[in-house]
């Protein structure tokens, strides 16, 4: 029985969020086609703030981050973005890496993974 699973966003293909046994998983967040790097990054942690307040959490509980770039020489721009949000001392494991992504106007896609409150 998944009863204790909460789902957030549900849609047909998938869930915004999935929040099990005092843990959080997001989808992958992208930014807008035709965004800069830095505008799509804003765009996308934007997002994770938005549903880790849905599921009653917020960023200083992210225990891990994936990001993606569609190109590692953004890497730069997209760090200045993420280190004026992310919260110093309670920055997460972190990797990025550079990955074909979905639609060819994405340039970042972030996903997190979160302790509930």
């Amino acid at each position: 029985m998944n009863s204790d699973i909460k789902r957030l966003g549900t849609g047909a293909r998938m869930s915004e969020a999935v929040c099990y046994n005092g843990i959080v998983w997001l989808a992958g967040q992208v930014g807008n086609p035709g965004e800069s790097v830095t505008e799509q990054t804003r765009t996308c942690l934007a997002e994770v703030d938005r549903i880790l307040a849905e599921a009653g959490t917020d960023k200083t509980r992210i225990l891990s981050t994936q990001i993606w770039l569609a190109d590692m020489t953004d890497f730069a721009e997209m760090n200045a973005v993420w280190d004026s949000w992310v919260p110093q001392g309670h920055t997460p494991a972190r990797a990025t890496g550079e990955a074909k992504l979905a639609a060819p106007g994405y340039l970042v896609e972030v996903i997190v993974t979160a302790a509930l409150k």
